[in-house]
């Protein structure tokens, strides 16, 4: 983010999820209203959750809506509870509070010392498609859009974003206070609607979005209608004070 802005509550700070960049947001940015500004946080230095959102609140408006993808999902909520006075509202999107799991863990463990001396190959072809809906696996464009993103980011943040374990968050969701959307998408495989349901009913007084035919990747796959929902939800969310 280039400008530290006071803060007027208009600001969107867009958090991607795993190997994804600004470009995650391209055409969901381009479907919001005019009042809303977007900035884009920085997820790329950082080997641990905490240590991302202390780098997005360092270069964040004072005051502000933090909206994650996925494991940008996981930033948004440390966010919110470490600097609960700063966020004005709260997106989830595709992402849970479940833990990394031993097994996880170990996995990770495992390719990072894989990958360490090798030469960066990018993303898995297969794992990407199968982060999408299953009548969308086959559209080589938006593979590609997938690839390129993580061919831009490379092997350093590959290994810095495998090694940010997630904690199991389940118990301090009733601690976020602040207006909060939670979407879901109806065929997910990555983040299963048993685990968005659970973050969904722990955080107070939240809304829940499912977004049918659609896989994990919703600001790529379906933006217009998760753009639709940003916009709808936020003119309420957001008191006209707040946003100056």
């Amino acid at each position: 983010m280039e400008d530290a802005l006071a803060g007027d509550g208009n600001t969107l700070v867009l958090l991607p999820g795993f190997m994804c960049d600004a470009d995650l947001w391209t055409d969901v940015v381009s479907d919001l209203e005019p009042r809303w500004r977007a900035e884009h946080g920085d997820l790329f230095q950082d080997p641990s959750i905490e240590g991302m959102a202390a780098r997005v609140l360092a270069e964040a408006p004072q005051r502000f809506v933090a909206v994650g993808f996925s494991m940008g999902g996981f930033v948004a909520r440390e966010i919110a509870l470490t600097a609960p006075e700063r966020v004005s509202a709260l997106v989830l999107i595709a992402t849970s509070a479940m833990g990394t799991s031993l097994e996880r863990s170990a996995v990770n463990r495992r390719r990072r010392v894989r990958i360490a001396d090798a030469p960066f190959r990018g993303l898995s072809r297969t794992d990407l498609r199968r982060a999408l809906h299953p009548s969308r696996q086959g559209e080589e464009q938006l593979v590609e859009r997938m690839l390129a993103m993580g061919a831009r980011l490379g092997k350093d943040v590959l290994l810095r974003q495998l090694a940010a374990e997630r904690v199991d968050g389940h118990g301090r969701l009733p601690e976020i206070a602040c207006p909060t959307l939670v979407v879901a998408a109806e065929a997910d495989v990555l983040r299963p609607r048993d685990e968005t349901d659970r973050l969904a009913t722990g955080i107070p007084g939240a809304r829940y979005e499912i977004i049918a035919d659609c896989g994990h990747m919703i600001p790529l796959e379906r933006p217009e209608t998760l753009a639709s929902l940003l916009n709808g939800w936020l003119a309420q969310a957001v008191p006209a004070a707040a946003r100056g």
